[in-house]
């Protein structure tokens, strides 16, 4: 399968300027005005607004079943480091996940099948604002994605640092975690620091919660459940002479499994409740949940592996591959239409900076092969 050197050499250009230009979730609308004017100069049906920043393009070409491709759009609350032709120009505001990489094949792909047409059917091109903690998934999804959109199976792509450079990972089952956030405002009795038997010290039973919290996936699950309990915020106190009255721990838990997530939450709320009285101290637990855990259809993931062996060959495709406790939310689009997500490795012979770090950039030699894959893709799926 070839993919015309000039197409290639567009989809670097329009990720340069998209790198160059980034915006965060629900504000791409410099980013969604350019996605939809390259996908009307190709010919292209066009659909903006759902969920403010989106669009989805339209790609018909006779009868035949509707498939959905996927590409995230948002950028990051950082601020770039390095030194590039194409850095930033948005302070505080980088494509450090290489979603700029992700728009870019997928336009790429869009223009080429709208060339080639190879298929019989209809594919649909997902540009999806806010990835990033902000579940634009969801929202494309409550603003009618599926119902304007029929399709028979959905598909997401993203760029992966520690695989290399052009080849694939899919597994037929779990590919990333579900992410819960938790907040535990400990309530005890201020006093002077000099005399702590006079109150009841929630910072201390903050130390003992956090070390308690940790043994929820070392002893109350077994050890084939996959779970990670972070705390990441411990606030408490003004002056250094006083113990306060309240302490607040927040954090993430990450679970590979539905029902061990449910278990997770229990168990934090007993300790919670529990653990403190041991110092005079209540507790109080607000726990939200997120984004699900990114579970492909064992079917679908089966022709995301046929594909990219067509695409890179089968020595560069690894099959049930380990899942990562990092979290996705195309998983709200996996709940609502069966589908599968793969990763690209994206190191050469230098590895990529990992995602989420400032010196991060997206390796533009992957664009050429991702392309072959979805091409590849829709021409299996959707077969004249």
């Amino acid at each position: 399968m070839s993919i015309p050197k000039s197409l290639i050499e567009e989809a670097i250009t329009w990720r340069r300027q998209f790198h160059a230009k980034p915006e965060l979730g629900y504000q791409e609308f410099q980013t969604s005005e350019h996605v939809a004017h390259l996908l009307e100069s190709f010919g292209i049906e066009v659909h903006r607004g759902l969920a403010g920043t989106g669009v989805v393009g339209i790609l018909q070409n006779g009868e035949g079943p509707s498939i959905g491709l996927r590409a995230d759009m948002d950028a990051l609350p950082m601020q770039e480091l390095g030194c590039r032709d194409h850095q930033s120009t948005h302070q505080g505001c980088m494509h450090a996940c290489g979603h700029d990489g992700h728009t870019s094949i997928l336009l790429a792909t869009a223009k080429h099948l709208s060339e080639t047409r190879c298929f019989s059917g209809t594919v649909h091109f997902v540009f999806q604002p806010a990835e990033e903690g902000l579940a634009g998934a969801r929202k494309m999804i409550e603003d009618g994605l599926f119902e304007r959109f029929p399709m028979t199976s959905i598909y997401g792509l993203h760029n992966w640092p520690g695989l290399a450079a052009g080849n694939v990972a899919i597994n037929p089952g779990p590919m990333m975690a579900s992410l819960d956030t938790f907040e535990v405002v400990l309530t005890g009795k201020g006093c002077h620091a000099a005399m702590p038997e006079r109150g009841a010290d929630p910072v201390v039973a903050a130390a003992e919660l956090i070390l308690a919290l940790q043994t929820i996936p070392s002893r109350r699950l077994s050890p084939l459940d996959s779970a990670v309990i972070s705390v990441t915020q411990l606030q408490a106190g003004e002056a250094i002479n006083v113990i306060p009255e309240i302490a607040v721990l927040r954090g993430t838990v990450r679970c590979l499994q539905s029902d061990v997530r449910d278990k997770v939450e229990c168990l934090i709320g007993e300790f919670v409740e529990q653990l403190p009285k041991a110092f005079g101290v209540s507790g109080k637990l607000a726990y939200q949940k997120s984004y699900p855990v990114t579970l492909n259809n064992h079917q679908a993931a089966e022709v995301v592996r046929r594909a990219a062996v067509r695409a890179v060959g089968e020595s560069n495709v690894q099959w049930g591959c380990s899942p990562s406790m990092a979290s996705e939310d195309f998983s709200f689009m996996l709940q609502a239409c069966p589908g599968a997500y793969l990763w690209m490795g994206v190191d050469g012979e230098k590895p990529s900076a990992a995602l989420h770090n400032p010196y991060y950039d997206f390796n533009d030699h992957v664009i050429e092969p991702a392309v072959r894959l979805w091409t590849a893709l829709v021409e299996m799926e959707l077969a004249k």
